[in-house]
């Protein structure tokens, strides 16, 4: 196994956030630990960081489905997911971007250009770009396999070498194993 899900039986981390609870919990992955967070029964974000977190992890029915589902994802048993995501913050635009983005098979990527034309709005690339960018549930909804028109890795809000992996990962790219 790559990596493990710690669920300690502590308390869960206590944030208010419109008086909910949020709940916490970290997958350990080959690349560093993504964080989940989940408000009630949705799941409101994940985060990525080298270093291991260093706060007492949540316990909740759907944070411990997210963390399953990824550890999946890591061990290469999962192509999509399925988790309740909490998107009441978000414009009318971001949703469509992000429901558009999630349609992408494990596996393939497709363009800005290519992105911003299932939207029926060519004119919204940077648009596009910029919601890409701040998608808040990385993974879930693989923004990774967006890529710049002539098939470059372009952004990443965790940085290109964590895009490459993940693609490499799904096998878009090839493993590179040695720089000769």
């Amino acid at each position: 196994m790559y990596f493990t899900v710690q669920m300690l039986l502590n308390e869960p981390v206590k944030l208010l956030h419109f008086n909910n609870m949020i709940y916490k919990a970290f997958v350990k992955s080959p690349i560093g630990f993504w964080i989940i967070s989940v408000e009630n029964d949705e799941l409101c974000s994940i985060q990525y960081q080298k270093e291991q977190p260093s706060f007492e992890q949540g316990e909740n029915v759907i944070l411990h489905s997210a963390c399953r589902q990824m550890e999946e994802y890591f061990e290469g048993k999962r192509k999509q997911f399925k988790l309740p995501l909490y998107l009441e913050p978000y414009t009318t635009f971001q949703k469509a971007v992000w429901k558009n983005i999630s349609t992408i098979p494990f596996g393939k990527t497709i363009s800005y250009t290519d992105l911003a034309i299932s939207l029926n709005n060519l004119k919204a690339i940077r648009a596009v770009g910029l919601t890409n960018g701040k998608n808040p549930f990385p993974i879930v909804i693989p923004c990774h396999r967006v890529i710049g028109k002539d098939g470059s890795l372009t952004g990443y809000a965790y940085g290109l070498p964590v895009k490459k992996w993940l693609l490499e990962h799904e096998g878009v790219l090839a493993v590179q194993t040695s720089f000769f």
